[in-house]
């Protein structure tokens, strides 16, 4: 009975002891509950991997449609650009061409006017002229009788 029996004897009521108590069931147990929570835990990141692989596609095909909106309606705002551009070049060589006219019309009565002022100052001055010429020639009543008869004419005339 020397001390390494006494040792040998301890070790196995140790291992008696730790069977007993079931240290190598909860060992067993723990070991169980930490691999179920490591494969919930992959199991949820995969769930998150799907998700964000969703996510993404759903990002992706919005990203391609908005580029689509996009690209339509930079060809319809471009498209709208020219034909605004055409109806405002027809719209100002309308307005130019009315100026054009209205400038045209304007000049035409006043020539026409000019020519109306001459012809009465040029009626006024040759009447002037007969009726000084008749008064120093012709006297008295039929004189005045005749000048008054050739003034109405030449206004009719003139006029």
């Amino acid at each position: 009975m020397d001390a390494t029996f006494w040792a040998t004897v301890g070790l196995v009521l140790f291992f008696v002891l730790i069977i007993y108590i079931k240290v190598p069931g909860k060992i067993g147990a723990s070991l169980d509950d930490r691999a179920e929570g490591i494969r919930k835990d992959l199991e949820e990141a995969r769930k998150m991997r799907e998700e964000a692989q969703e996510l993404l596609s759903e990002y992706q095909r919005k990203r391609h449609e908005a580029e689509g909106e996009a690209e339509g309606i930079i060809a319809e705002a471009t498209s709208e650009a020219e034909r605004l551009t055409v109806e405002t070049n027809q719209a100002l060589e309308e307005m130019i061409a009315r100026r054009t006219k209205a400038a045209e019309d304007k000049i035409a009565q006043a020539e026409s006017q000019a020519i109306a002022e001459v012809r009465a100052k040029a009626a006024d001055i040759a009447v002037a002229a007969a009726e000084h010429i008749l008064a120093a020639k012709v006297k008295d009543k039929v004189a005045d009788d005749i000048l008054a008869k050739s003034i109405a004419q030449v206004k009719e005339r003139l006029n």
